[in-house]
Parts: structure tokens; sequence; C-alpha cells
């Protein structure tokens, strides 16, 4: 149900009545805010008024504050929310403590959410109320009134089937005048268009190199009859413009050296429909990891460019930062500019992808992919997530967002490196995926081997003198068990090499026995 609610105006924020509110006729609410930041406020001023404490909620903080290893102020943040009863949820939080926020709001125990617009988008929770504070959010061409679209995805949160027999979803308007916009434009207002996007060249080069690399198609004509039978082509009348580009996006994908064409012996000049298409050794490749076909050729140039000068770790984190695959990049503010520039001089002859002139429109985005290459750095020279969010401004979910992106780049670029046989450069890229994913110096990843040990266990082994296996081994269990805190781990620890030795001893003898 969709309209307005009055409520006896008990503190100046319609938002933090409307929760209040709600918790008192014991029911759970949405409200929906335009930024993390917000979202997080939002959560706060609800959080010191609730009344609601518990044992229940105590403890679910504690478990908020325990993800990782070392707790943000977004995690206390958090976990103060908990307590009281309500908390936030938007991308800057981590997978763990996003499920511990769904699943305690699904069972009940935190009664109000404060969200950005992401879990509008196909989840499952029993709200009672969607409040929507706010219809406006800031572009690139300022702010802007979201889609009549968005509107319903957060209305239709509220009063979800499974949990109740109706639900409210409440706008929050700032005037009687604003109030009639917002219901005409909203309320009553119809949804937009939807439109395919297959025509954007980097959605269709991806899907004609994987139909040519799967075999689906082998000629223009079966790709124009297969593309004709798509939503795309449905919503318009004619396929001349796919056409073009589908002429374009061959050609390139030729020129990439990703497919060949050839003629068969029927095939005369007035016939190139008639071309068949068959996908390279290295096309095939670049389907199967899901890549942009311009984003693999990229990768290849920067590759070939990287066997004939010095490289630095910050030479492929830059070569996956300058991806569309990793955007939105981290975007460089004016008070940064010059820092950002003094890194790119210093780091400039170690990049492996060409830097476009100041004047070019790709310089800003360029500036953009240098800041997040450093962010990069930053994170496998052992900085933690409150120093990150200190000089990045990233939050503990963004940073393993991007981590996992990068890590599939760095991947795919290996595989690549590996059919050109770089191995050189292939194991350079492994190296630098172990401490991308642990995000450590490359003086501990000997120790990475050992089960239960990541970044903050290994560098306390590592600073008191156990650097590698062997020093482990030497090493007594009551030592390890005080440095990494914890003698389950160290006992486990000694087991892991305990095996390792027997088996490897058990190859000794069985080759000795085949000697004899």
């Amino acid at each position: 149900m969709a309209g307005h609610v009055t409520i006896e105006e008990k503190y100046s924020n319609p938002s933090l009545n409307l929760a209040i509110d709600t918790i008192r006729i014991r029911k759970q609410a949405l409200v929906f805010a335009n930024t993390k930041m917000s979202a997080e406020r939002t959560a706060e001023d609800i959080a010191q008024k609730t009344g609601i404490n518990s044992a229940e909620l105590n403890e679910l903080a504690d478990k908020v504050l325990k993800v990782l290893s070392k707790p943000t102020r977004q995690c206390e943040r958090l976990a103060r929310c908990i307590r009281k009863g309500t908390a936030f949820h938007h991308a800057g939080l981590t997978q763990k403590q996003k499920e511990l926020v769904e699943d305690s709001f699904r069972a009940g125990k935190i009664r109000i959410i404060a969200c950005t617009p992401s879990l509008a988008m196909g989840v499952d929770l029993p709200a009672f109320r969607s409040i929507i504070r706010d219809l406006r959010r800031y572009t690139r061409h300022g702010l802007r009134y979201i889609p009549v679209l968005e509107y319903l995805q957060m209305a239709g949160r509220a009063g979800r089937p499974s949990f109740d027999s109706f639900g409210e979803a409440i706008i929050i308007a700032a005037s009687e005048a604003d109030k009639e916009k917002l219901y005409r434009n909203y309320v009553l207002g119809e949804p937009e268009e939807i439109y395919s996007k297959l025509a954007v060249e980097p959605v269709l080069r991806t899907y004609l190199l994987s139909l040519i690399a799967t075999g689906f198609v082998r000629s223009k004509k079966q790709i124009l009859d297969f593309f004709s039978q798509t939503f795309w082509a449905h919503q318009r009348a004619s396929m001349d413009e796919l056409e073009i580009i589908i002429d374009k996006m061959l050609g390139l994908l030729e020129e990439f050296e990703f497919i060949k064409s050839s003629m068969d012996e029927f095939t005369s000049a007035d016939k190139l429909d008639d071309l068949s298409y068959r996908a390279t050794t290295l096309g095939r490749r670049v389907a199967e990891l899901y890549l942009d076909p311009l984003t693999a050729h990229n990768f290849l140039v920067s590759i070939r460019r990287a066997t004939k000068i010095h490289i630095l770790p910050v030479s492929f984190l830059h070569m996956v930062s300058y991806t569309p695959e990793l955007r939105p990049l981290l975007r460089v503010k004016m008070k940064e500019y010059d820092h950002i520039q003094e890194e790119l001089a210093k780091y400039g002859e170690h990049l492996v992808v060409n830097e476009p002139s100041a004047f070019e429109p790709e310089y800003d985005e360029f500036l953009n992919s240098v800041k997040t290459a450093l962010f990069f750095s930053d994170w496998i020279d052992e900085k933690d997530e409150e120093q990150m969010l200190e000089k990045f401004s990233i939050r503990p979910g963004e940073i393993r967002a991007k981590i996992e992106i990068a890590d599939w780049l760095l991947y795919s670029a290996a595989e690549l490196a590996r059919l050109q046989h770089f191995r050189k450069i292939v194991s350079e890229i492994a190296k630098l995926r172990l401490r991308l994913r642990y995000g450590v110096r490359e003086e501990l990843l000997p120790l990475l081997k050992l089960r239960s040990i990541g970044r903050v266990r290994a560098r306390a082994l590592y600073r008191n003198g156990i650097k590698d296996i062997g020093d482990v081994k030497k090493a007594p269990v009551a030592t390890i068990a005080a440095l990494i805190k914890s003698r389950k781990i160290a006992q486990d620890i000694k087991e892991q090499l305990g095996q390792k030795v027997e088996k490897t001893s058990r190859r000794k003898r069985k080759g000795q026995k085949g000697l004899v």
C-alpha cells in the first residue's frame, strides 16, 4: 500500500518518527537513504531513541566486531547500532556483516535497517514499512530524482507475501507542494520503458566472441539470424544499426587475432555474408575467461611491454585498475591531484599502460586508475582496513569486492601470458595474486602456506624470527601459541607439518624399495 502516514511529531526527523512508531507497533522497517554515510547516520539517530537492549543483541554486536581481525570505526558504529536493535546496510559492509544483519532482521532481532537502494534488489525481508527518505541522488549531472522503477523496487520491499498480508511504502516529503508532486510522479507514476543494451559495444563484442568460440554460430548469416531473435531486435523494426556494429566488432576481433575468417570453395566476392568464422586458441581462452575482448587485447599489449621494462607490483596492479571491469574506480579529489601526479611521476617508467595526454578526455579516468592502483599497493603493504578507510575512503566490503575482481583480472592476465609463453610474467602475477588475496608483503608468502595463518598471524610470527616453514618446525608449540594467541591453531599448524613430514618419509621409503 503506497501513500502517506501521519504520525505525531515527537522528534523533528520524520524518518526517525516513523521508525520509532514501527517499533511501537511491534513491526519492522527499512529506511532508504541515498548515500552510505546518510544510512549510517540515520541508523545511529534511530538507535539513540529505541530504548531497546538485550543480551542477544549484545552477542550479535560482538560477532560483528569479530568479522575483521581488527575492527574499523565502521564496525564499531554498526555494533553500537545493533545493541539498540537497529543496523545499517550498504556495499561498504563485508559479506559476513551483511549476512548477520539480514539474518537477524529475518529473525526479528533487528527492528530497523537504514540502507542504500542496493538492499531493494531482490532481497526478501520481513519489512512492514518501507520508508523512502531520499528520492534524489547525486549523479554526474548533479542532484537528480531517481527513476520510478527504482522507487517501485524500494516500495516493493514492504509487506512481502511470505511475512505480511499488506505493507506500507512511505515517501518523506518536505512540504505539501512537494507531497503532491511526489505522489503524482511516483505513487501514480508509470515505470520507465526497459531498453536492450545489446548494441553497446563492450556487451556485443563479448557475446559475439562467445558465440563464435562455442561454435554456436559460424557465419555472418547465422550471426544475424541469431541476433534477429533477441529482445534488441524485437524493440526495433530494423537490424541495420546492429548489423553495422556487428561488422565493426567482427573486424575488431579479427584484428585482435581472437577469430579468423575464411571462404569456402563456393564463396564468391559478392557473397561475403557467407564468410565462415572460427575462434583462435587465444580467442577461445578469452571467451572462457568472460573477459571483454578489448580488455584482453590491452592485457596482451601490456604484458608484451612488461617483458621489456623493470616491473614492480604496481605495474600489474595499475594494468587491472585501468579496465572497465574494475569500475567505478577510486576518484581523485581536487586536493589529491598534485599527490597523484607525483606518484605517477614516481612509478611512470614501471607502468605497462601508456599514459594518455593530459588534454585527452580519458586522462581523468587514467588518474583514477593510478589512485586505485595505489590503494591496492597499500593493501599489499599490509595497511589495515581502518587505514584504507582513512586514506582512500573505501570501506571493508568495498575493499573485498575490488580485490575479488582484481584477482579474477590478474588470473586472466596470467592465463593470456601463459598462452604467449611469458613464464616470468606468469610467475610474477601468481605471486602478486597471493599478496593481494592476503594483503601482505612478499616476505610473508612462505608462512601463508599454513592453514589458518593470515596476514596478522604471519606478521606476528615473522616479527619474532619465525620466517618460513623450517622456522615453524623448529619453534615449540607454546612459542607459536603465544605469538598467534591460539594454542589450538598452534597445535593444528604442528599437525599440518607433521603430516607433510610423514608423507615425505613414506615417499622416500617407497623410493628406496623401488631401488632395491
